[in-house]
């Protein structure tokens, strides 16, 4: 299990930033993680602020014009929506890591032999551990909850029970007198409210259904995030984070 113990590092407003150990802090190393995302082809989830996604590779790496470009279909609808919103946050795997960096400056340009679409190079990239990160199971009174319309029957809205978070996704708890998700199916908006306080909003692929020992009753579905805005990302953050202190707190008794 992950739990980073570093002290957090002030940001430029002289707060704590909840990102700072999952940030690559240095440029040579962005730039080989970029290249080896380009050398290997790896897929590329590319997300807009809008739901609109789109799976891609990165074609070119230029780190003297400081650009990127990735291999596109000129005729796709999620790639208009995606250059009409000008950002995305790119999310990509390398074995057990997890990248996600943001995008912005989109251009697509049109070649004879294939089109791209370019971006300026990130300034940022998160590293995470796919199966190292920290899950939060929420106790006590308040419990998470997960709001979202069903994707089979979008009239119903449905308020499942939060099992379990983490930054690359959650579980949830449905009941048996729901109509069945399946694996495979994305949901386009996902609203978490981890308290009263808190709450963010997500797109999210179902990967898997699994019985519980109590199946007559319901079903944990475990959900995976698509990339997460900025702001979605750091609010989850700050909030494990925080749920992590309070852990450590209790175990000292």
């Amino acid at each position: 299990m992950f739990e980073d113990t570093r002290p957090a590092e002030l940001n430029a407003s002289g707060e704590a930033d909840a990102w700072a150990a999952f940030r690559v802090g240095h440029a040579p190393e962005r730039l080989a993680l970029l290249r080896q995302l380009r050398d290997g082809a790896v897929p590329v989830l590319l997300g807009g602020p809008d739901g609109a996604t789109l799976t891609t590779s990165l074609w070119t790496v230029d780190d003297q014009a400081q650009r990127l470009g990735f291999l596109v279909d000129p005729g796709s609808v999620a790639l208009q929506a995606l250059i009409d919103a000008d950002e995305a946050v790119a999310v990509a795997y390398l074995d057990s890591v997890k990248l996600q960096f943001e995008l912005a400056g989109l251009v697509l340009v049109r070649g004879v032999q294939a089109s791209t679409l370019q971006c300026a190079l990130p300034q940022d990239i998160y590293r995470f551990q796919r199966r190292g990160a920290y899950r939060v199971r929420p106790g006590g009174r308040q419990v998470p909850v997960a709001r979202l319309r069903h994707p089979g029957i979008p009239e119903m809205a449905l308020a499942l029970r939060v099992i379990d978070i983490s930054v690359g996704g959650c579980a949830l708890w449905l009941p048996a007198d729901v109509p069945p998700l399946q694996a495979g199916t994305r949901i386009g908006e996902l609203v978490v409210e981890l308290d009263q306080e808190t709450r963010f909003a997500a797109a999210a692929t179902l990967q898997h259904v699994t019985g519980m020992g109590d199946a007559e009753r319901g079903v944990r579905i475990g959900c995976e995030w698509q990339p997460l805005a900025g702001p979605a990302a750091r609010t989850l953050q700050r909030w494990i984070d925080q749920a992590q202190k309070r852990r450590r707190l209790l175990s000292l008794g």
